[in-house]
């Protein structure tokens, strides 16, 4: 039976596009059951495995081993790329409470399972609706298809051993980080502006209780100013999102250059 001789092809196939949803956005929310996350990668492989010529994989050997870390670890690469550049908005999310005062109201994200800042979760789920409204998603799965035209499933990856993919990661940690300033900076600002302002009144105006109209003063004017730039907001996150398909592209040219 010749479909049999193909299991391990597809088997190949699926443990790639498992790993692939582990981590990348969206797809990685722990309020997305894991039997759904399962059934997709398990029907994508399957069109992928009937759909690409390849050659008998012997399985069960130890060849075969190393094939299975390989295709985990492109699959854990391809996606965590992706969430690196992802993860800027709650970074900026985190420097933005950090200044505002919110970072002692942290609270539990069922999305990602850890505790995160009120601004970061507020940004991020306006991040994942406009994701979605602009069929990142699709972008995304289409991503880690076009990962077999580059990076066969019975090939090797030189990249894994020379550095490449390790500098490439650095700087996509700098460019996230430097994305996540340029989000939070005129909030962060601004909010410093206001602290001057307390402290020259504190000083001049001594009778003046600080603690009491400080916090409401900058939650106000957080509140304000967090609405005036919402709208650039979204013309950040378009360049964010054009930033994370190519850089998941550049991954994939890396993985495969031999």
């Amino acid at each position: 039976m010749d479909w049999l001789n193909d299991i391990p092809f597809f088997l190949l196939v699926f443990v790639r596009i498992t790993c692939f949803f582990i981590p990348v956005p969206i797809f990685m929310m722990r309020t997305i059951p894991n039997i759904y996350k399962i059934g997709l990668s398990f029907f994508i492989a399957l069109i992928v495995s009937l759909s690409i010529d390849h050659s008998p994989i012997p399985a069960f050997t130890g060849e075969y081993l190393v094939l299975v870390l390989k295709e985990s670890l492109v699959g854990l690469g391809l996606g965590f790329i992706a969430f690196i550049t992802f993860s800027a908005i709650q970074l900026a999310g985190t420097f933005i409470d950090l200044q505002s005062g919110f970072s002692m109201g942290s609270m539990y994200d069922p999305q990602s399972g850890t505790n995160v800042n009120l601004t970061g979760r507020f940004k991020n789920m306006l991040a994942t609706l406009f994701l979605l409204s602009v069929d990142g998603h699709h972008l995304l799965i289409q991503g880690v298809l076009e990962s077999y035209n580059w990076i066969g499933v019975g090939a090797l990856v030189p990249s894994f051993t020379d550095g490449r993919i390790s500098t490439f990661l650095l700087e996509t940690f700098e460019h996230s980080f430097m994305i996540a300033f340029l989000i939070a900076a005129p909030i962060v600002f601004i909010l410093f502006l206001v602290d001057v302002i307390l402290g020259i009144i504190g000083k001049t105006t001594p009778q003046i209780n600080l603690l009491v109209v400080g916090f409401p003063l900058k939650t106000g004017v957080y509140l304000i100013v967090m609405f005036l730039l919402l709208p650039g907001f979204f013309l950040i996150l378009t360049t964010l999102f054009s930033q994370m398909f190519e850089s998941v592209e550049d991954m994939i040219r890396i993985m495969g250059a031999a």
